[in-house]
């Protein structure tokens, strides 16, 4: 299993409607609203990288109201 958090940036306001739009897609495990320099953080999983980048990471790229992520794919060392 392949796991990444993704920090995401909205458009003012959009934090809510946008948390809970990507709540409902397949692979995302755990959605916060946070203070900071990011809106929202996202902990995603896939059974593999090709498939977070493909059906997950994507998809959360598409929401409306978002304008900007950065994806953290976590490291098991």
């Amino acid at each position: 299993m392949v796991q990444a958090y993704m920090l995401i940036q909205t458009e003012v306001g959009m934090a809510d409607s946008v948390t809970a739009a990507v709540s409902a897609i397949e692979g995302v495990v755990r959605v916060d609203a946070v203070t900071g320099a990011y809106d929202v953080v996202v902990l995603t999983e896939a059974a593999t990288a090709d498939h977070l980048g493909d059906a997950v990471v994507s998809r959360v790229q598409r929401v409306a109201g978002i304008t900007r992520t950065l994806t953290c794919s976590i490291l098991k060392i």
